[in-house]
């Protein structure tokens, strides 16, 4: 029973050729690219932007979100090599476990539930503070009460405590019932969202360039100091480390590219698909990321993103520095409560195909292996992930599992950059449709980028990593290990 036994190739490949006998093939190159963009364009944008600006960066986020692009590049092409090359469920849980043995696989798959369950629990919260914002400034009725739409460790202005965040809750769920119905059916859901929400940003971008006031990008990038939020926790304000805390927190806004690859085994051609999937949608992102925070920042100033700019930031600048506009502000909080929708859809997906995956090896209950009968869909890990994002979105802050969702995939980027190295070593006869350029050399740079943004998210969330690392050798050791399929074959 080695904890670094490797999963033979040739089996993960003839789980890909089988796999008509499990998940249904339905995704195509645009349902991929869609798929995306869906996962791209939500809570990192239209939240971590305003937030890396008040606490990290100032206007010179644009140069943190140029930062985390050139990192996600890195790992983009690495991706793109390994889904096209082993198309089956998992992504970079797969992937370690053919490279570099089951335990490190473990690590990885644990992980992978800090990105995508932690990471549709942060889009559940801001899905939450938007749709305050709509209820009181679109259709003018009361909000929800504070208690019953913020985790118990919130306390607002007025000294009101939180219980429990009920509308990101209700979200998770439905989105995981509607997962459990069919991915072509989510798929085609997410495809008339995604269109929406670019419209939408791209009219951000269009309008608000003639609103940009020249003061608030000056000087671009601020002078090195210290900034203490209302949590009490201190960030490095200006200057280099400013920028590289910037693009680790906006990092998340990039979150959902890689989980593209966790549909492999869904799609209908991987091999070419994947990639112009992965890098399509990418490319598409960038190029509007950093147009809407060049708009952003400089239609208020960073003390506005401290404080009134806080909840519903973009809606609430446009409101105030685009006077006429006010019909963009409340279409904003419309399109991005769909937009959310359609980050946690592929968070939730990705999530539940990684689950699939360590299900059928055995790491975790066999059970999330299971498909339904009818929707050939894994509703077992689709239920199990419902509650688990669920209990986050209900009762943890949407900043503190922010960062641990950019931490965490920040940590799997590196692994699947190592992955691309050590496959071409062990199996440099392996059909790749799909070659990452420059090896070594793209990988290695790949894994630099990540670590220079994981050093720029402060020690705090270095700890939470570790701790959460922690608490999964201990289930690994006492149950994965034993259970395992690789390493158990006569159970």
């Amino acid at each position: 029973m080695s904890i670094w036994k490797r999963k033979p190739l040739s089996q993960l490949l003839n789980e890909a050729s089988e796999s008509e006998k499990g998940l249904k093939r339905t995704l195509t190159a645009w349902s991929l690219v869609a798929l995306g963009i869906g996962a791209i364009i939500g809570a990192g944008l239209f939240v971590r932007t305003a937030t890396a600006a008040a606490q990290n960066a100032g206007p010179s986020v644009t140069i943190g979100f140029i930062v985390a692009a050139i990192g996600c590049a890195l790992a983009g092409l690495c991706y793109a090599e390994l889904s096209s090359s082993i198309p089956i469920s998992g992504s970079a849980y797969t992937y370690t476990y053919a490279t570099m043995g089951e335990l490190l696989a473990w690590i990885i798959g644990w992980d992978l539930i800090l990105e995508y369950a932690v990471g549709a629990a942060t889009v559940g919260i801001a899905w939450s503070e938007y749709l305050n914002n709509l209820l009181v400034n679109v259709l003018h009725m009361k909000p929800i009460p504070y208690a019953l739409s913020h985790s118990p460790f919130q306390v607002s202005e007025l000294g009101e405590h939180g219980i429990i965040n009920l509308p990101a809750l209700f979200i998770v769920a439905a989105i995981s019932l509607l997962l459990i119905r069919g991915t072509q059916e989510s798929a085609f859901v997410n495809g008339i969202i995604v269109v929406t929400k670019v419209a939408i940003v791209v009219m951000i971008i269009v309008f608000g360039w003639n609103y940009i006031n020249p003061t608030n990008h000056t000087p671009y990038i601020p002078a090195d100091s210290n900034y203490v939020d209302d949590q009490g926790i201190s960030h490095h304000f200006g200057g280099i480390m400013g920028i590289l805390g910037a693009a680790g927190t906006v990092f998340f806004a990039f979150i959902g590219f890689d989980a593209v690859s966790t549909a492999a085994q869904e799609t209908k051609n991987p091999k070419r698909d994947m990639p112009i999937g992965i890098l399509g949608s990418l490319a598409i992102c960038t190029v509007l990321y950093i147009l809407f925070a060049h708009v952003l920042t400089g239609l208020e100033s960073v003390e506005f993103f401290r404080t009134s700019g806080k909840e519903a930031s973009v809606a609430t600048a446009i409101t105030s520095a685009m006077p006429g506009f006010e019909w963009l502000g409340q279409f904003v909080t419309i399109a991005i409560l769909a937009g959310f929708s359609s980050v946690i859809l592929v968070m939730l997906l990705g999530q539940s195909r990684v689950f699939y995956a360590m299900g059928k090896d055995g790491l975790l209950p066999k059970a999330f292996g299971d498909l339904h009968p009818k929707y050939q869909t894994p509703f077992k890990a689709n239920l199990a992930i419902m509650v688990i994002v669920g209990l986050f979105a209900a009762f943890i802050p949407g900043d503190i599992v922010g960062d641990m969702t950019s931490i965490g995939t920040l940590f799997a980027f590196i692994l699947v950059c190592i992955s691309v190295i050590v496959l071409r070593k062990t199996a440099p006869d392996l059909k790749r449709e799909f070659k990452t350029p420059f090896v070594p050399l793209v990988p290695i740079l790949g894994v630099l980028v990540c670590l220079a943004m994981i050093y720029g998210l402060g020690w705090t969330n270095w700890l939470r990593l570790l701790v959460w690392l922690a608490l999964g050798l201990v289930i690994y050791f006492f149950y994965g290990k034993k259970k395992s399929k690789l390493n158990n074959p006569e159970e």
